[in-house]
């Protein structure tokens, strides 16, 4: 894939960058522009001024990203017309509030130079089928030059066709090795989940957690995530924590024997889908044990640099029973996987060449015809 050593202006609007409060956009922006911004490229970042996210910012202002706040569709449209009008690629993200209306505006603007970046891929498309989807219409998405997925495989033929996407490119989450790293801490649980509630992945959770931790009492598990009912009977030996700052990400991690995955119902139905917290774990160099899910073996070999469990059977034998030297040779396995296909500047990299891809072909639309010389008879 060709990429350029250009400085290029990247403007994205977001859903978050400033909070990451139950929220998994925010740490997929730092990573991913971060590393743009490490490769010399210019990165904006517009996000919706949003209560919820204004009490609980983590993030500010980003060192490596103007960051600016809107509180109307019309202060958008007055304040950031001009780095919108001028960038070599504007992305709009899922679950941009009133995205429809950002979709059109930016298509407007900045034609041939807009993308879409899908972070919840199985969720719109199913949304998009019973006309609910909030933040992209169907009709808009012929008009954007890149459809950016989070889920790969056949789903991307798939949006192609049903849709009329003219490029849809995978553009899966990853995490930062320089943030994400194995963390020297004395290891105080045999098993940990760190993500926010969600009804649909709660079923594998108690399977996969819950109900091990009630087999095995001696056992030390925890879950770190917001929004869990306060209605939820936890188990004895399980620490619930609230919210986890990502700084505290890699010691909660690091303290595990074991970290688990478990994946949304509508991302198992679709496959090819990893969680941001699949990386970030293998970056630290912990051992996963994930739920089964089409596409998993080609971000990880399980067995070998991942575990998978299906029962509550088999997740209590790998984290009571399994030899101290398979655990850390999967651990191990694991994070060279990541480091060598999963990094967040391996993501930026792939995105600055779809980028140069998209900008030679534009240029090739729109560069005139060399005039044919007139034979004289």
């Amino acid at each position: 894939m060709k990429t350029s050593s250009e400085r290029r202006r990247f403007v994205v609007l977001g859903l978050s960058i400033t909070s990451s409060w139950g929220n998994g956009h925010a740490t997929t922006y730092r990573a991913l522009l971060r590393q743009l911004a490490a490769l010399g490229h210019e990165i904006t970042f517009i996000e919706r001024d949003l209560p919820y996210y204004a009490a609980n910012r983590d993030l500010p202002a980003a060192p490596y990203a103007r960051t600016c706040l809107y509180s109307s569709l019309e202060e958008l449209f007055d304040t950031h017309r001009t780095a919108v009008r001028d960038a070599d690629l504007v992305v709009v993200g899922s679950y941009v509030p009133e995205g429809i209306a950002v979709g059109r505006w930016v298509q407007d603007l900045a034609p041939g130079r807009s993308a879409f970046y899908d972070i919840d891929t199985p969720v719109t498309l199913a949304d998009l089928a019973s006309g609910q989807c909030t933040y992209l219409a169907p009709e808009l998405i012929p008009g954007f030059s890149l459809y950016l997925s989070f889920t790969g495989g056949p789903t991307l033929d798939f949006i192609a066709s049903r849709y009329g996407a003219p490029c849809v490119r995978p553009l899966y989450c990853s995490a930062d090795p320089d943030t994400y790293y194995p963390d020297r801490v004395l290891t105080s649980l045999d098993l940990g989940y760190l993500g926010t509630y969600s009804s649909d992945r709660q079923p594998a959770l108690s399977r996969l957690l819950l109900e091990p931790a009630r087999q095995w009492s001696d056992g030390r598990f925890a879950v770190a995530g917001a929004q869990y009912p306060a209605t939820l009977a936890w188990p004895a030996n399980v620490r619930h924590i609230a919210h986890l700052h990502p700084a505290e990400h890699r010691h909660f991690y690091g303290a595990q024997r074991f970290t688990l995955n478990v994946t949304r119902e509508a991302m198992v139905r679709l496959g090819f889908s990893p969680s941001v917290r699949l990386f970030e774990a293998a970056a630290c160099g912990v051992p996963i044990i994930s739920d089964e899910w089409a596409g998993l073996a080609e971000f990880f070999e399980p067995g070998r640099e991942i575990f998978v469990a299906r029962t509550m059977e088999e997740a209590l034998a790998i984290v009571r029973d399994l030899p101290e030297k398979e655990r850390v040779a999967v651990a191990t396995a694991g994070r060279e996987r990541f480091l060598r296909e999963h990094t967040a500047r391996a993501r930026a990299l792939t995105l600055d060449g779809y980028t140069q891809e998209l900008l030679e072909q534009k240029g090739a639309r729109t560069r005139p015809k060399p005039t044919q010389p007139r034979v004289q008879s």
